[in-house]
């Protein structure tokens, strides 16, 4: 906090993050051809480097590239040019070495809870037997200890979240891809699977990149807030969040917390994305 309580935000032009880059995001651009053959610019020309257990939101509105960008980051997607590297080693096929959870939660119907986070074994032809104590361990961490043989039809959304959490987590990625996990949830739900997120975070030390088009979710969660422009999607500017761990609800109260969030509504003013 400067002098007369004014919040001082660290940005960057370079967009690095603190100490050595676990992802290296070089001039990564993508163009999709529309269906007369027009083409569509989704993200241009990205520079971004993220560190080592890190935990960074992109944050833009609708249709701004933020889930391209990080399907490119995970290999799903081919860059039109530029490079995405990981640990130093350029990426060019799907990243195997990663836990993805998407806004939907893709369980499987016909398998329960257990099974259904041990299915992450079973896809990499291994045997998911001896992992079944482990994920029961990490079940019980968010808090469904007791539901490992219930079926997703049988589970609230969130409670489904969590189990689409579970599976990205069970084999212990170094890496974890979030697209806008929270976003079909009700409001309580998802103020609550933050607070659990940003916990096994904490113990897991993993470097997590989370797509979100909500605002207090990215001040709340990240270390820093990738402000995205709409399409094409470039970078208008990284704010490093600068609030105390672990952030408890109490934290949305603080003038830290505050003036992140102004600031980022005004750069949103700013590109006509949020209109007086």
């Amino acid at each position: 906090m400067a002098a007369g309580g004014l919040v001082q935000f660290a940005t960057s032009t370079e967009h690095t993050g603190a100490g050595a880059a676990f992802i290296e995001v070089a001039g990564v651009s993508r163009i999709f051809a529309a269906r007369d053959g027009s083409p569509t610019v989704a993200v241009d020309g990205v520079d971004l480097n993220i560190g080592d257990r890190e935990f960074v939101a992109l944050l833009g509105p609708s249709g701004c590239g933020k889930s391209t960008l990080l399907s490119i980051i995970a290999g799903l997607i081919e860059a039109t040019a530029g490079e995405v590297r990981i640990e130093g080693k350029p990426v060019r096929a799907p990243y195997t070495n990663i836990g993805i959870v998407f806004q939907n939660d893709l369980l499987l119907d016909w398998r329960n809870v257990l099974d259904n986070v041990l299915v992450q074994f079973e896809m990499r032809g291994l045997d998911p037997k001896p992992h079944a104590e482990k994920a029961r361990a990490l079940i019980a961490s968010v808090g469904l200890g007791g539901f490992e043989s219930k079926y997703p039809w049988e589970l609230s959304g969130g409670m489904r979240q969590r189990v689409a959490i579970c599976r990205a987590l069970i084999h212990d990625p170094p890496l974890l891809l979030m697209d806008e996990p929270f976003g079909a949830l009700d409001a309580l739900t998802r103020e609550q699977l933050q607070v659990d997120l940003q916990r096994l975070w904490q113990d897991s030390s993993k470097t997590v990149v989370f797509v979100t088009h909500s605002i207090d979710e990215a001040v709340f969660l990240a270390e820093r807030v990738v402000v995205m422009t709409p399409r094409p999607g470039k970078i208008r500017e990284v704010l490093r969040i600068g609030l105390p761990r672990p952030r408890g609800i109490e934290a949305r109260d603080s003038e830290v917390f505050a003036a992140n969030v102004r600031h980022i509504n005004h750069l949103f003013q700013e590109m006509g994305v949020i209109r007086a």
